[in-house]
């Protein structure tokens, strides 16, 4: 049987480590070889972590990125090496450097840039103009980037039509809800289609906003998953492929024959001559179960919240614990990601906070294992009110005195920021930025905000979610049952200010990420008044918005870098 023995090395690089990826590199070149394969692939830039951004308006950073593939060049023998790079030649490019025996043997250039949502490649790359295939003994393999394979008239077809058995697709894919069966099915289609296997390789890892979730597939030409890599971690994945399979599926297939009658074939590269070699020890069975959806997103979070942690060097977190459940959630993520003994929490009580919060703070604290330090701030708020009150003299308290409350706290966790060196993971959820429901420099004061892009029903979800997989109750039941409130005034409720958020996020779901306008939201069977404040609401927060700290993209379209809308805007839909 003629096979070809593969394996693809799904790591999690870190963007501008140089010399840390090429150890990482080197390091699964060792460990895949253990296995004699005939080829192992890496991701997309991976030599550079991606994505790099301005780093790659930086001339000494694309020459130092072109030394270290030098130096990883050198510990490359026997089995064919693919490396995700940058490229220079008259422009930049990025690429992927096909190396055999300390030997660079060609160097693919992506061909189609996205410049959508996330991505921003026509910033920085020049477009590739070929698509090669490779001969690796008996065996072609067509070799492309991410974008590449997105399109069906794109390189993947012109590779198979010119006799590539196997396409071998780096990427760099983030991670949102519901991408990676959208990803599967785009997969299992162009393998079908083209009657090739296909060896998708995504990175791993948190990068700032992003979250790549790995789960590399490898499809078979029948457009049926042959392996899957784990999600949101490291795995190396080792697959011997069946090219016998392939040759019987297009002998069967009438209209690839009329293809190829119209295709321009392509260049074709002789990696090496020496015949793939069929006698290697059998591999261990490897099965990745798909997980639920709230898992997914609870994983996502971790490990997004872990890497900005760990790869920006903090000691640990501390979060403002208010007994509420955006914050009790958010406790919970950071000790999954960082361990309980790097989290400390603060609660922080006003005149106005309830015997409840306080209960369950200390409860969700107890639950966790972690730290509360408590830390009144009626002394302070009053010395503020005191402070204020000739300049206020005659005017009716409103949401100036509350924020100040809020502002207090922001003040105390980034004095204990400063102190001790731990990031503040702020509470905010998506719901409550989408309509600016927060204080700037109050609970939006932090380094990093975890839930920024969890809608409010989603955080109930989660929670939810993490109290059955412990099989206890981590978040009590009425931190989940209780009406929320900020708790900055007497009986205050979110719905004095806001619709319930059982109505309030489907119109934000329609109006931000869909672009849905007034009367199609109304479509929807949601009131107009509602929807007229909500999207008042939306739009003239957008200045608070710009001065949040960065969080990790978990929906289809998150603030930041996938909605980018101008802070002065006269447009109204309503």
């Amino acid at each position: 049987m003629k096979t070809l023995r593969i394996a693809l090395a799904q790591i999690n690089p870190t963007v501008g480590d140089l010399e840390g990826n090429r150890d990482k590199i080197t390091h699964y070149i060792k460990m895949a070889s253990e296995y004699n394969p005939d080829l192992i692939a890496f991701p997309e830039l991976a030599v550079t972590g991606y994505p790099p951004e301005d780093l790659l308006l930086k001339p000494q950073f694309i020459r130092d990125n072109m030394e270290i593939l030098k130096e990883i060049k050198e510990e490359v023998w026997g089995p064919v090496v693919v490396v995700g790079f940058v490229d220079k030649k008259d422009d930049i490019y990025n690429a992927a450097a096909i190396i055999h025996n300390k030997r660079i043997v060609d160097v693919y250039h992506k061909m189609y840039l996205p410049n959508y949502g996330v991505f921003d490649e026509f910033r920085y790359f020049r477009a590739g103009i070929r698509s090669p295939v490779y001969e690796i003994g008996d065996v072609t393999i067509g070799i492309n980037i991410c974008e590449d394979l997105w399109y069906p008239e794109g390189p993947a077809h012109t590779q198979s039509l010119s006799g590539a058995e196997v396409l071998i697709n780096i990427n760099a894919s983030p991670y949102n809800i519901g991408k990676a069966t959208f990803r599967e099915k785009m997969l299992s289609t162009r393998a079908s289609d083209n009657a090739v296997i296909i060896a998708y390789l995504n990175t791993v890892g948190g990068q700032d906003e992003l979250v790549f979730d790995g789960q590399s597939l490898i499809i078979s030409e029948q457009g049926e998953v042959i392996c899957r890599g784990r999600q949101f971690e490291e795995d190396l994945i080792i697959a011997d492929l069946n090219l016998d399979a392939v040759f019987m599926r297009r002998l069967h297939d009438p209209r690839r024959r009329q293809k190829l009658m119209s295709i321009e074939r392509v260049e074709r590269i002789i990696i090496t001559r020496e015949k793939i070699k069929a006698d290697k020890r059998p591999l261990p069975v490897k099965n990745v179960a798909v997980t639920e959806p709230m898992e997914e997103v609870y994983n996502a979070l971790v490990l997004g919240t872990r890497d900005y942690i760990r790869k920006n060097n903090f000691k640990g977190a501390i979060i403002g614990l208010s007994g509420g459940v955006d914050s009790s959630l958010v406790a919970a993520i950071a000790v999954d990601a960082i361990g309980r003994e790097n989290v400390r929490c603060l609660f922080m009580p006003s005149p106005y906070t309830s015997k409840e919060s306080r209960e369950d703070a200390h409860r969700v604290a107890e639950n966790l294992g972690i730290e509360l330090i408590v830390v009144p701030i009626t002394e302070i708020f009053d010395t503020y009110l005191k402070n204020l009150s000739p300049h206020f003299k005659g005017l009716p308290l409103n949401t100036t005195e509350e924020n100040i409350q809020a502002r207090i706290r922001g003040n105390i966790l980034m004095a204990f920021s400063n102190k001790f060196k731990w990031i503040v993971l702020t509470t905010g959820n998506k719901s409550e930025m989408s309509v600016g429901y927060a204080t700037l420099y109050g609970d939006m004061a932090g380094g990093f905000a975890v839930i920024k892009d969890v809608p409010k029903t989603m955080v109930y979800k989660l929670c939810e979610w993490k109290n059955r997989k412990e099989g206890r109750d981590v978040i009590p039941e009425r931190v989940l049952t209780k009406e929320p409130s900020a708790e900055l005034k007497p009986d205050q409720k979110d719905t004095d200010t806001l619709p319930p958020y059982s109505v309030l996020d489907p119109i934000l779901k329609a109006y931000v990420e869909d672009d849905r306008g007034f009367e199609e939201i109304i479509a929807m069977g949601c009131e107009p008044e509602c929807v007229e404040k909500v999207l008042r609401m939306i739009d003239s927060s957008e200045y608070k918005r710009r001065q949040s700290p960065p969080g990790i993209k978990i929906t289809p379209r998150a603030f930041g870098r996938d909605r980018r809308f101008p802070i002065t805007n006269r447009y109204r839909s309503y």
